[in-house]
């Protein structure tokens, strides 16, 4: 684990927190540069990737938080201690989402065009904050014996780095949506059934949460829905 990045002086810069001011400095940066090509106004998308950080982060953990009342409960003050990781990614997509459409509602922002040109750089992100999970030691996989295990606590041995195996099919699907032509929403269906379904096989290899519902844990479950909602919605929306 690697849970501080460097440190200056006396100041420690904690890897999680680095990895994702990395990931949105860079994905805000290519969306607002790519907004332009398409005849769209980059400082209102730059101005939305704000609102996406602050209530994707907000969502991430008062998901985390509500999935482990019990401990929060005892210890309050640990709520606020982001840095330490524990953000569940669907609750920050979902306050995102809620969040992004009515600023672009307000804003007089095409939804689902807008959606389409931004998604490719929210899983480049994902790509890029998966790292910060691997170096902080969240977000691990089950017991190893296999050469990929990873040493988070000695006590607990080798795990499998499922955060890796997330930020690599997460570059993978933002390589493959980068250069489709926002439309009218194809690109963030194709996005939610991708990662849905990644994100559904991969937790049976993670280590960190529990079975709540018929054996399938509750980012199972969330994921399921997401993909039948996402299949049917590309199949029934016109694409252009």
């Amino acid at each position: 684990m690697h849970p501080v990045l460097i440190k200056i002086g006396q100041f420690p810069v904690f890897s999680y927190g680095a990895m994702l001011a990395v990931a949105f400095l860079l994905c805000a940066f290519l969306a607002k540069k790519r907004a332009a090509s398409f005849g769209m106004d980059g400082d209102r998308i730059l101005d939305l990737m704000v609102v996406f950080v602050i209530s994707g982060v907000a969502g991430g953990r008062i998901m985390f938080v509500l999935l482990d009342m019990e401990y929060f409960r005892s210890r309050p003050l640990d709520i606020f201690k982001l840095w330490e990781g524990g953000l569940v990614w669907y609750g920050g997509l979902i306050l995102a989402a809620i969040c992004g459409i009515v600023f672009m509602r307000i804003k007089k922002m095409p939804v689902l065009k807008t959606a389409d040109l931004i998604i490719p750089y929210v899983a480049l992100g994902q790509a890029i904050g998966r790292i910060g999970c691997f170096l902080n030691g969240c977000c691990y996989g089950k017991p190893t014996t296999l050469p990929i295990g990873v040493v988070f606590n000695a006590e607990s041995g080798a795990v499998l780095p499922t955060q890796l195996f997330e930020s690599a099919a997460m570059f993978i699907v933002y390589l493959m949506l980068r250069k489709r032509v926002p439309s009218n929403g194809s690109t963030l269906f194709i996005y939610i059934m991708l990662y849905s379904a990644f994100r559904f096989f991969n937790e049976f290899l993670r280590g960190d949460n529990a079975a709540v519902i018929a054996g399938f844990t509750f980012s199972q479950v969330i994921s399921i829905l997401l993909f039948v909602m996402a299949a049917i919605l590309w199949k029934i929306v016109p694409s252009k």
